[in-house]
């Protein structure tokens, strides 16, 4: 037996214990997330709404939320979510089209992701990501033995993509657009596809990408920064130099909670897309590993509920809402150190921002939920 087989066989005694180690890890990279949300954000909360709390307190309403929302997930039986797979499917695309009809969807900065819901706003493309994960566990449990069939086992999952796909291609939010492919390549090919059909589909892809780059200027900014981004620090490099700076200033230990400069009006977005560069500033290089770290065990967690789920269905489950929360943490991480390009996606569970937080928790109280019908020895 090797190494790796003992130490998953070993946490397995015990319901508890799996339960509590995933649990712990998402409550301490919450309570991290509160107060860099805080940190991050009261200087220009105070200079734009005159309260420096202001997104601490809206912070608060969405992890209160999204607390009631995983516990109550964590309750219900996850093998009913593949009964009502193609009701969520079809909820969220309505959610994606009624996002582009004018008096529905809200537009800020040139994009139109929000859907208006009353006083509040949700962005229908992070409850995609979890409706298209529950319709790809179900598919591959449900055609399990056709999935080297290109026409009748692979085929409809990619059209299912492509409805997703276009549709947040064009709000646009081309980060989303990129994790969901990833996602849904990544569990295909966990469960047994065959490369050439990756390979096909990566190279039908590209066309589509190259024109939504060559289409959008901003895009094409952002890829020139992203390979010098010292040549555009005054413009499309700004960000990602700023992040720099904050690592750079961040040393080993961290200038302190609190006393980061760079956001001080140098880093846009310091408490969404770019509060790891935050962290890196205040905490420092211990920070940083702390939060890698925290990644790391989640995801190991994430597999380990997937390696011994009763059924099939709560195998690919598990393992494509691991991959999506893994994923994401990566491209957000990879940006802010410059070895992606600039995407307009949140830390999970840290950065600032209700929707994506909302469907994070979600997916947390389901693998929650996996966890907690394990076989027990």
């Amino acid at each position: 037996m090797s190494f790796l087989e003992k130490n998953l066989r070993c946490i397995k005694y015990k319901q508890l214990h799996c339960d509590s180690i995933l649990l712990v890890t998402i409550i301490v990279l919450v309570l991290i997330g509160l107060v860099m949300v805080f940190s991050s954000s009261g200087v220009y909360a105070m200079e734009k709404y005159n309260d420096a709390y202001y997104f601490l307190k809206r912070q608060l309403v969405w992890v209160f939320l999204g607390g009631v929302l995983m516990l109550l997930a964590r309750e219900i039986d996850y093998r009913g979510l593949e009964k009502y797979a193609y009701y969520i499917m079809g909820v969220t695309f309505l959610m994606l089209l009624a996002v582009m009809m004018p008096g529905l969807g809200k537009e800020v900065g040139g994009a139109r992701r929000w859907l208006m819901l009353g006083g509040f706003t949700f962005q229908p493309s992070e409850l995609a990501k979890f409706a298209l994960i529950i319709f790809i566990a179900k598919s591959l449990v449900k055609r399990s033995d056709q999935l080297k069939n290109f026409a009748y086992g692979y085929l409809p999952k990619l059209i299912v993509l492509g409805f997703f796909f276009v549709p947040i291609l064009f709000q646009p939010d081309f980060g989303t657009a990129m994790i969901i492919c990833i996602v849904t390549f990544a569990m295909l090919m966990i469960a047994g596809l065959r490369s050439k059909f990756l390979i096909y589909s990566i190279l039908a892809i590209i066309p589509f990408v190259a024109l939504a780059v060559m289409n959008a200027e901003y895009r094409q900014r952002r890829i020139i920064a992203f390979l010098n981004p010292w040549e555009h620090e005054t413009n499309s490099g700004f960000q990602v130099v700023q992040s720099f700076y904050a690592f750079g200033r961040g040393g080993i230990f961290g200038s302190g909670i609190g006393s980061s400069s760079q956001k001080l009006f140098y880093l846009p977005e310091a408490h969404t897309d770019f509060i790891f560069s935050v962290i890196g500033e205040e905490l420092g290089f211990l920070g940083v590993m702390v939060i890698i770290s925290l990644f790391l065990i989640l995801i190991w967690r994430g597999f380990v509920i997937a390696y011994y789920a009763k059924d099939s269905f709560g195998t690919h489950v598990a393992i494509g809402l691991t991959l999506l929360i893994g994923v994401q943490a990566f491209m957000n991480m990879g940006v802010t150190v410059g070895l992606l390009p600039t995407k307009g996606l949140t830390l999970p569970f840290v950065s600032m921002g209700g929707s994506s937080l909302i469907v994070l928790m979600l997916s947390i109280g389901v693998l929650l939920n996996i966890s907690g019908k394990l076989i027990q020895n």
